[in-house]
């Protein structure tokens, strides 16, 4: 595998309202699911042949000693800029390692990612729970697995990813759904909303997170108008009535879709709200529980 220099692993977010993250991590630089909105095609991010997978020299060691400077321990969140769970940790398991280092220094984790491969590490994430706040948002935006392979093309079936869900919420992992991005005209209807958190609901998760829409700016807009007009004939067209060059692109059936989320959502009983998914999780861990007992 191919890496690329690094200095630090460990980066302070400005804003820990996002899942509750105190810190953020990219172990690898680069992904290869191939979705056709990825944002991290935008040039603002820098990211030379950004479908190739890279890992960061030395990313182990400088996580370590990253973490033994910490006077604050906090959540790490991995996977904002590429999937920590990407085909190459199959063999290289970086993410292992590095949850290995977080939970021997006792920092709790949030991971985002799309692979059912989260789950190899179900024992450790189930350790580090013991002790400190740990949650795992697993993205699904298509509850048919015929239009997320087309959409999502190297990633695997949505049917697969809610199988993982159940595995890491019977292990006792408070794990749920990124409802996000739902793309306008192409899977933005309630029978698509309304299922996934019917089937999130029976897969055991414990909260959806949604965004109706997209954000689509200058590198990242041009590969899925590309790719819009492989799969999905007429709908670029669409796009550029509805919004031109608008960074944030909602479904112009939000208010429905919105309407549909939340209905379904209290009647399975899921979180939907980011305070109360945060409270949630941040509660639920070992040391709290631990904590309410004297």
């Amino acid at each position: 595998m191919k890496t690329i220099p690094a200095k630090n692993m460990l980066t302070r977010t400005k804003n820990n309202f996002w899942f509750g993250t105190d810190y953020n991590m990219n172990i690898y630089r680069g992904c290869s699911h191939g979705c056709i909105y990825c944002d991290s095609r935008s040039e603002c991010y820098g990211i030379e042949a950004f479908d190739q997978v890279r890992a960061k020299e030395n990313a182990l060691a400088i996580l370590d000693d990253n973490l033994k400077r910490k006077t604050l321990k906090g959540v790490v969140g991995t996977g904002a800029m590429s999937d920590p769970y990407n085909p190459a940790e199959e063999k290289y398991q970086l993410t292992r390692q590095a949850l290995e280092r977080i939970k021997a220094h006792g920092f709790g984790v949030a991971i985002a990612t799309k692979s059912p491969l989260v789950t190899r590490d179900k024992e450790i994430l189930k350790t580090i729970q013991n002790r400190s706040p740990v949650i795992v948002k697993i993205t699904i935006t298509c509850a048919d697995d015929a239009l997320a392979r087309i959409i999502e093309p190297r990633v695997a079936p949505s049917s697969e990813r809610f199988a993982a869900i159940k595995e890491l919420s019977e292990m006792g992992i408070f794990a749920g759904v990124l409802l996000m991005p739902i793309l306008p005209f192409i899977n933005d209807t309630t029978d698509n909303i309304s299922k996934i958190v019917e089937l999130s609901a029976k897969s055991g998760a414990r909260f959806i997170y949604p965004a109706f829409g997209v954000t689509l700016r200058d590198q990242q807009r041009l590969y899925f108008y590309d790719q819009l007009d492989t799969h999905f004939p007429g709908i670029k067209k669409e796009y550029m009535n509805h919004f031109g060059n608008t960074y944030s692109c909602a479904s112009p059936n939000a208010k429905n879709l919105w309407a549909t989320f939340t209905r379904e959502c209290q009647h399975y009983g899921l979180l939907y709200k980011m305070p109360d998914i945060v409270a949630r999780y941040k509660l639920e861990h070992g040391s709290q529980q631990l904590s309410f007992l004297f």
